[in-house]
């Protein structure tokens, strides 16, 4: 495998994309890691699919099956990743941020956990890319967050949990055995408040709907409660929100 040091990674020109605006960035402009599966059957469809001129998708880099690191767009070009997405006040990430995509056959195609040599991979290239970058922890994203309305990747069995321990994205600090008493609890919910903690964390809350806010639920389950995803509003669900509302840093 690659070996991924900061050295090497500048360096390593494997499979361009076409698909990146030529005007380059400032490095400071640089705030998100956004992370992706191809949800295509294999890496030859996927990487084929990212470095065709028709396609109009690309990333940075792109995690094989086997956990194999390809720089696709250096780091300074805007990849076309993200499409119609926000964060914040932040519209259209592909602006601001670096993407990943990890090879994954995704929902439609028969959808499995990522493999210990694709996460190893992916924490490497985020530490880097993190401390070069000075991206906060808080703005390690998945492709869902910044379009809840549209993507569900990298999915529930993306694992965050892990990552965060490896001090990559965030994560809850409620103990596992009081959240299980709260399970399916409706008594003192509050969707306003629940609504503005999301909103404080960075997700789009503009929805017209319930149908459209089960969805930004699910979505929010799938990165943070995945054993249970059925977009409805618990107490559960409300206390990891008003937890991740307090993180400071």
């Amino acid at each position: 495998m690659f070996k991924i040091t900061p050295k090497n990674v500048e360096k390593m020109i494997i499979n361009y994309s076409p698909n990146f605006d030529l005007k380059k960035r400032q490095k400071n402009k640089i705030k998100y890691l956004i992370y992706h599966y191809t949800g295509m059957k294999n890496d030859k469809s996927a990487i084929k699919r990212l470095t065709s001129h028709s396609s109009n998708v690309s990333c940075h880099y792109y995690i094989t099956k086997s956990g194999k690191l390809i720089r696709m767009v250096p780091d300074l070009y805007i990849a076309w990743h993200a499409g119609k997405s926000m964060w914040k006040n932040n519209k259209f990430i592909n602006y601001n941020s670096i993407g990943i995509e990890i090879s994954n056959p995704g929902h439609e195609h028969g959808y499995r956990k990522f493999s210990h040599k694709q996460i190893k991979s992916l924490i490497k290239i985020s530490k880097l890319l993190m401390k070069k970058y000075k991206i906060n922890k808080k703005n390690i994203l998945g492709h869902s967050d910044i379009a809840p309305l549209r993507k569900i990747d990298p999915g529930e069995k993306f694992p965050w949990k892990f990552l965060n321990k490896k001090k990559i994205g965030i994560w809850h600090d409620i103990n596992l055995k009081m959240l299980k008493t709260l399970k399916g609890k409706k008594s003192e919910l509050n969707l306003h408040k629940f609504v503005t903690y999301l909103k404080n964390l960075g997700y789009n809350m503009k929805y017209s709907n319930s149908y459209e806010l089960r969805k930004i639920i699910k979505i929010f389950q799938m990165r943070f409660r995945p054993e249970l995803i059925n977009g409805k509003l618990d107490l559960e669900c409300y206390k990891i929100a008003k937890s991740l509302y307090n993180i400071k840093k």
